[in-house]
């Protein structure tokens, strides 16, 4: 059985689903590329996205200088502030963080703390 790297992400990222499932929560839910990182809110049945930020959305590119790099730490700290905000808006207070089967580690670890410095429990 030869599985890739995308494979192994996504069967990851499936228990982690399945145990945020239980906690009937909204969940904080994150997806990272090379060049770009995006944060969801999701509502706890998984039926609509109730908040949603990333580096693709034009204000953020010109507030990340010229190049618009958003494969780096500093734009994941963006993107963890101006989430935490939208969800708190949206009326969210409490979230249950999925990494999706990435790593709590560089970008994901820097949306995390950002977003939890912003207000937003998990």
């Amino acid at each position: 059985m030869s599985t890739n790297k995308k494979e192994q992400r996504l069967r990851r990222s499936r228990q982690t689903r399945a145990r945020i499932a239980l906690q009937r929560v909204a969940r904080l839910t994150v997806f990272r590329t090379n060049l770009h990182i995006y944060a969801s809110v999701i509502s706890d049945d998984g039926s609509k996205i109730l908040a949603s930020a990333s580096t693709v959305e034009k204000d953020v590119r010109a507030q990340l200088g010229a190049a618009g790099k958003g494969g780096n730490v500093d734009a994941a700290t963006l993107i963890g502030k101006r989430i935490a905000e939208r969800a708190k808006a949206a009326g969210i207070e409490k979230v249950a963080f999925d990494r999706a089967g990435f790593a709590y580690h560089g970008r994901v670890k820097a949306l995390a703390e950002a977003a939890r410095e912003a207000g937003l429990q998990f």
